[in-house]
This record gives structure tokens, C-alpha cells and sequence, in this order.
């Protein structure tokens, strides 16, 4: 490094989800090495100093609507009877002193209102060398400040899902509308969602706002950055490149699987398959039904006579199947908690219809564990077909059967593949390359960085 950098990084939350870890991580490790390192977030959850919440909701106040609706809050019409007069009221005003934001949030536009955004600069200390964006959805940012902020400092964003390249959707399945221009959504409800089908127009604003932005643009997976090349974002980049999430690897690492089955109640002979995601059986990404198709179907036909499934991530009641038992775990916050129920499990089940780039697979990878799952996104990146586990169809139970059996059966198999997936991702997925290979980033970046206007 040429210098200590001051950096920025921004995103919705600065604890809890995969975009929030890595950019949590890029915080904390900068500063280790010598660099002063802010975060910018919309919701602080931390107690952290140097994590600033954006004020959205000081600047919000500020406006005429806002304070109408503030008054109306606060006063006796919020009681009783008269909470039902305070919506209509606070509907009124909303109409009356900002119609368009009223009626584009109705008619399906994208909310940008987080006037906060504007004031970025303003919160931290000093003027970073470079802000480094994360998810940019989630309510908190205002994307239409990406050009003025980008030509008065270099801006990076990782991009954890395709949000920016579509008129909605974090993640558009088979459809490839966002290639030309959205409109006519074949579903308006995939995250973050709108109310009805305003696709059409949201993609054209942002078209707009990235042809007066310069950008420098990483993504976690060849797959997704391929996706960015076809997309209307790509005029705004100056630079792109692949940069794989990374992982503690200090805390998901192999273990004596004996020691911790025993801290977690689990059979020390029997079979542990496991998958962990935030609300198993109800996420839109994931597909759970082809998961419990192959799991009933597995109790009938293994010769495995002991088996535990574990679900993380998901409260529910726990179930036996003939030589089966499932179990469902709530979400766990402690990294060495989760780390042991990988370090438990024999192998690691991830049935998914979209993906980037999890970072379950890294997890479980590091500390030993074979994966089975869907070949889509950026998981053929993760998993090595045949050597660090087996990549299966989207929604095909007999294929994950299989592959699970084939583990399960196979001790020979499953100690081989045991040993390739910890060595592979020691090579390639360590949190230690990803930090440095986004300060090397950084520096030359800013090195070469000219305001535009001025190369």
C-alpha cells in the first residue's frame, strides 16, 4: 500500500446478511492494517463509533410533509377512535404536499426519497479517498446521487445481487427483460417488490442516472459480472472485476467431528446432512420442496440405518421419518455457533433457484463439509463438481437424492472430498485475500482516480 486510505463503506445494515459480513469485514480488517475505515449505514445496529447511520429521517423532517405528518402523529387524533381521522389526515397531506412520491410509490416506482444520501460526505470526519457501496436497496439509499458523488470521489460497488440492473428484482430467475428494458414483469412480487408493474419505467430512470455515473464495479462471482456486461449499468464503469467474497477462516475450519456433535446433542455414528438459510421452507431463493421430496425419499431407500437433517435458520417442530430426524434450529447469530453445526455435518444440502454467490457454501466448504447443490449462479465458482461435492438441476429431487446417497454411502468418497473442500477453500476463499485484494483495488484506484471531466 502506498498510503493509509480513508474509506467508506456503505450499506443498509452493518450486522446480519451475507452483504453486511463481507462489507463488516472490509470495516474492521482495513482499520487492522493501518486505514481509517468508516461505515455509512441505514439502520445501525452496532455500538460502534466509526458505523454512522444516514439521516434520512433529519432531512426528511425538514420538508413540509413530513412535518404535517410528525404533527398529526403527535397529536390526540393518534387515540381512540380517532386513529382511523389521523391515517386520513396523514393520507391527505401526503397527497396534497407530495403528490408525485405519493402516487409513483402507489403505481410501482422505486423509492429514492432518502434525502440523507445527499449529505454522505457530511457524516464522517473527513472526506474519504473512496466509498465502497453494498447493497444499495433495502429503504435507506438515493441511487440518483451516484453521478455527482462519483465525480467528487471514487465510488466501488460490490454488487451482491442484480438489483441495480433490473426495474425491481434482486434476482430475475429465467426472465431476461432487464436486458432490454423490463416492463410487462412476469412478477412484480419478487424482492424487494413493488405494487404493480412500473418495471418498465424504473429501469429507464436508472439508465438515466448510470449514463452520468462513473463507477468501479466488483462482483463476487464471473457469473453475475457477465450479467453486469449486458446490462444497462455498463456504460457507468470504468473498471470491473471479479473479487470472491471471503470467510473467516479461523472460525470455519475442520474439526473433530465427535467433539462437537457431543456439545450439540448429535449422534457421534450416525449421518449429518445440514442447510442453513434465513426462513428455509418460506424463501422465495431456495427450493425446500425438492429438499423434503429427497429427504422422504432417502429415508425409504438408504442403507444408512442412523441419519439427522438439520435445518438453521428456521424455528419448527422437530420430526422423525422412519431413520430420519429433523430438526429445525433458529437463526444463529455467533459465527462459532454456526461454525459447529457445519463441523457436525457430513454433508451440506443447498437446493437453491437463485444465487450469487452464498456464502453457506464458503462456510461449509472451509470446515470440511461436501456440498450437493444447484447448478445456477455463481455456485459452479464455489463447488467443484465431483471433487469438493456434486452440482445438481434446479428443482430435481431424484438428482439430490442421489448425490446425497452417493456421500452418505461412500465413507471413501465422503473423507476424499472431505479433505479437497477445506484445501480449496483455504486457496481461494479466505476473508485475508478478499480484504487485500480490495485494498490493491483501492489503492490503484485512487492512484489513478480524475474527476470526470478532467482525465
Amino acid at each position: 500500500m502506498n498510503k493509509a486510505l480513508h474509506i467508506l463503506l456503505v450499506n443498509t445494515l452493518d450486522q446480519n446478511g451475507g452483504a453486511a459480513r463481507i462489507a463488516w469485514t472490509l470495516f474492521q480488517e482495513s482499520k487492522k492494517r493501518g486505514h481509517h475505515s468508516w461505515f455509512a449505514v441505514g439502520h445501525k445496529r452496532s455500538s460502534e463509533d466509526q458505523v454512522f447511520e444516514i439521516p434520512n429521517e433529519a432531512y426528511k423532517a425538514k420538508t413540509l410533509a413530513e412535518i404535517c405528518r410528525r404533527l398529526m402523529q403527535s397529536s390526540e387524533m393518534r387515540m381512540g377512535r380517532m386513529k382511523w381521522l389521523a391515517r386520513l389526515f396523514g393520507r391527505l397531506a401526503g397527497i396534497i404536499l407530495a403528490p408525485r412520491r405519493y402516487y409513483g410509490l402507489r403505481m410501482g416506482s422505486e423509492d429514492f426519497d432518502y434525502p440523507g444520501s445527499r449529505h454522505l460526505l457530511e457524516i464522517v470526519p473527513e472526506k474519504p479517498d473512496i466509498i465502497h457501496g453494498h447493497n444499495l436497496h433495502g429503504g435507506y439509499f438515493d441511487v440518483r446521487v451516484l453521478p455527482k458523488l462519483s465525480k467528487e470521489t471514487p465510488i466501488v460497488l460490490t454488487l451482491h445481487d442484480a438489483w441495480l440492473l433490473s426495474g425491481n428484482c434482486a434476482h430475475s430467475f429465467e426472465c431476461e427483460r432487464w436486458v432490454s428494458g423490463c416492463g410487462q414483469c412476469p412478477d412484480i412480487s419478487i424482492p424487494p417488490g413493488v405494487p404493480k408493474d412500473s418495471t418498465g419505467y424504473n429501469w429507464a430512470r436508472k439508465k438515466r442516472i448510470y449514463k452520468s455515473a462513473h463507477l468501479y464495479v466488483a462482483t463476487p462471482s464471473q457469473w453475475l459480472l457477465e450479467k453486469v456486461e449486458r446490462s444497462m449499468l455498463k456504460p457507468a464503469i470504468r473498471e470491473s472485476k471479479v473479487i470472491h467474497n471471503g470467510i473467516d477462516l479461523s472460525i470455519f475450519r475442520p474439526v473433530d467431528k465427535s467433539k462437537v456433535r457431543g456439545e450439540l446433542g448429535l449422534s457421534e455414528k450416525g449421518k449429518v446432512m445440514l442447510f442453513t438459510s434465513n426462513g428455509i421452507r418460506q424463501s422465495i431463493w431456495k427450493d425446500f420442496d425438492s429438499l423434503k421430496s429427497a429427504l422422504l425419499k432417502l429415508s425409504d431407500l438408504s442403507t444408512v440405518k442412523d441419519m439427522t437433517f438439520i435445518g438453521l435458520g428456521e424455528e419448527g417442530s422437530n420430526e422423525t421419518v422412519k431413520n430420519l430426524a429433523m430438526r429445525f434450529v433458529p437463526y444463529q447469530r455467533n459465527a462459532q455457533v454456526v461454525a459447529s453445526y457445519y463441523q457436525a455435518a457430513d454433508v451440506y444440502v443447498h437446493p437453491a433457484r437463485a444465487e450469487t454467490f452464498p456464502t453457506t457454501i464458503l462456510e461449509a466448504l472451509a470446515c470440511g463439509t461436501p456440498v450437493v447443490a444447484t447448478n445456477i449462479g455463481g455456485i459452479p465458482e464455489q463447488v467443484e463438481d465431483g471433487k469438493t461435492g456434486f452440482l445438481v438441476r434446479v428443482g430435481d429431487p431424484e438428482a439430490l437424492l442421489k448425490r446425497i446417497r452417493d456421500l452418505l454411502e461412500g465413507n471413501d468418497l465422503l473423507a476424499e472430498m472431505s479433505h479437497r473442500a477445506s484445501q480449496s477453500a483455504s486457496r481461494k476463499f479466505g476473508a485475508d485475500r478478499m480484504v487485500e485484494d480490495y485494498l490493491s483495488w483501492y489503492d490503484k484506484i485512487v492512484d489513478d482516480w480524475r474527476p470526470a471531466g478532467g482525465e
